[in-house]
């Protein structure tokens, strides 16, 4: 089985605790993996797969504790042509910037050259009031794609 990293992003909490349930339940199906809220790009190997997951801050943009990241990603452009990776963002329909930060590193990382496996996921907190819920079922389908 593949070894995944989830890369939490969040503002008040809800996609470190999304992080942490899809880490439980990737672990129950067989899979090793290693959570890191808010990492450093140096912190993480440029290869193998990645699971992010992101609540959207401001307008639109990457939580504080993701944004060293992604600004690093932005800069630097790696090569992440060996990275395979799912997205999971958590937002507000009401705002016109819904899951603004996934789409921003979905895009960034795909100019990159990292893969994305299935379908990006968008969880709108207004319709779900745990959010653990949307995630798991997506992870049911997505984790058939490694």
């Amino acid at each position: 089985m593949a070894d995944i990293t989830l890369i939490s992003g969040s503002t008040l909490g809800s996609a470190e605790y999304v992080a942490e349930h899809l880490a439980s339940k990737l672990e129950e199906a067989g899979f090793s993996t290693d959570t890191q809220h808010g990492p450093l790009l140096a912190d993480l190997h440029p290869e193998g797969v990645w699971l992010i997951v992101t609540s959207t801050h401001g307008a639109g943009d990457v939580p504080d504790n993701l944004e060293p990241f992604y600004a690093a990603i932005k800069e630097e452009r790696p090569d992440l042509s060996k990275v395979r990776f799912g997205a999971v963002g958590i937002g507000s329909r009401e705002y016109d910037t819904f899951c603004g930060a996934i789409e921003k590193i979905d895009t960034l990382l795909t100019e990159c050259g990292a893969k994305r496996l299935g379908d990006l996921l968008k969880i709108n907190v207004h319709d779900h009031e745990i959010p653990e819920d949307p995630a798991e079922i997506w992870l049911g389908s997505w984790k058939n794609l490694l």
